[in-house]
C-alpha cells in the first residue's frame, strides 16, 4: 500500500471513528450518488445524519438499522421514494427531504411516533398518508411546493402540531378536522386555490395567531366575517405587540403578516 492509500485509509478509519464517538454523520456536498454503506454498518451510533446535497436517488431498505438516530437531513438530492422500512426509525424526531422528487410518502411514515418536525416541501407529493394522523408529536409540518390538493382528514389528529406550512399547492379546502388543532399557532396557505375554510376554524383554534392566505380565491371579506375573528385578530395584534416590544424584527411585510389575504 503506497503512502497516499496509506493516509487515506487512515483517513476514513478516523473520519468513522469520530462518527462512531459523537453520533454525528455529516456529509453534506460530498458528491455522493449512493447511500454510503459505512453509515450503515454504524447502526446504533448514529443520532444525527446529514446527507443535504448530494446526488442521491434512492435511500436503501437498510437505513432501518439506524434505529437510534433522531435527526435525518436528505434535503437537495435526487430522492424518488422512500422505502417502507423507515417506520423502523423509532428514534427519530426531525426528518428534513426539502428539494428532492418524492411523489408519495409510506404508509409507515406513521410509525414514527416520536416526530415533532417534518419538512418535506419543493417534491412532487399529490398526497399525504392518511397514517400522518398518527404523528402525535408532531409540532411543525411543512408540505409547501408540492402537487397536493387535499390534506387528509386525520391530520385533525396531530394534537401537537403548532406550524402547518402548505403554501403553493393546488389545495381548495382544508378538512374540517383541523379546527381539533387547539395547539396550532400559524398555518400558511399562501397560493392556492382555497374557496372555503371551515367555518368554525378561528373559534376554535384559539391558539391560531398567524393565517396566510395571498393568492387564493377566498375573500377578505368572507374572513372577516367568521365567527371568532375578533378574537383572531386581538392574539394576532397581542403577538406583534409583544415582538415590537422586545425590538424583534419584522421583516419587509410587517405587521401584514398576521392575516395576510
Amino acid at each position: 500500500m503506497g503512502s497516499s492509500e496509506s493516509k487515506a485509509a487512515d483517513s476514513k478509519a478516523n473520519r468513522i471513528a469520530r462518527w462512531r464517538s459523537t453520533g454525528i454523520v455529516a456529509l453534506r456536498e460530498a458528491k455522493l450518488k449512493t447511500f454510503p454503506d459505512e453509515v450503515l454498518d454504524l447502526d446504533k451510533c448514529v443520532r444525527t445524519l446529514d446527507l443535504t446535497q448530494n446526488k442521491l436517488v434512492e435511500i436503501p431498505m437498510e437505513i432501518s438499522k439506524l434505529v437510534n438516530m433522531q435527526r435525518l437531513i436528505l434535503a437537495s438530492n435526487h430522492i424518488e421514494q422512500l422505502p417502507s422500512t423507515m417506520g423502523n426509525l423509532q428514534s427519530l424526531k426531525a426528518m428534513i427531504l426539502d428539494g428532492n422528487r418524492i411523489t408519495s410518502l409510506p404508509d409507515e411514515l406513521g410509525e414514527l411516533v416520536k416526530l415533532e418536525k417534518l419538512s418535506i416541501s419543493g417534491n412532487k407529493l399529490m398526497s399525504l398518508p392518511n397514517t400522518i394522523g398518527s404523528l402525535r408529536d408532531l409540532s411543525l409540518l411543512n408540505v409547501s411546493n408540492n402537487k397536493l390538493k387535499y390534506l387528509p382528514e386525520s391530520i385533525g389528529i396531530c394534537s401537537a402540531l403548532e406550524e402547518l406550512q402548505a403554501n403553493d399547492n393546488l389545495i381548495e379546502e382544508l378538512p374540517a378536522s383541523v379546527c381539533n388543532l387547539v395547539q396550532l399557532k400559524s398555518l400558511s396557505l399562501n397560493n392556492n386555490k382555497v374557496n372555503q375554510i371551515p367555518p368554525n376554524i378561528l373559534k376554535d383554534c384559539k391558539a391560531l395567531q398567524n393565517f396566510s392566505l395571498h393568492d387564493n380565491p377566498i375573500s377578505m371579506s368572507q374572513f372577516q366575517q367568521m365567527d371568532g375573528f375578533e378574537e383572531f385578530e386581538a392574539r394576532r395584534k397581542k403577538k406583534f405587540d409583544k415582538q415590537l416590544d422586545s425590538n424583534v424584527m419584522i421583516g419587509s411585510k410587517g405587521l401584514d403578516a398576521g392575516v395576510d389575504l
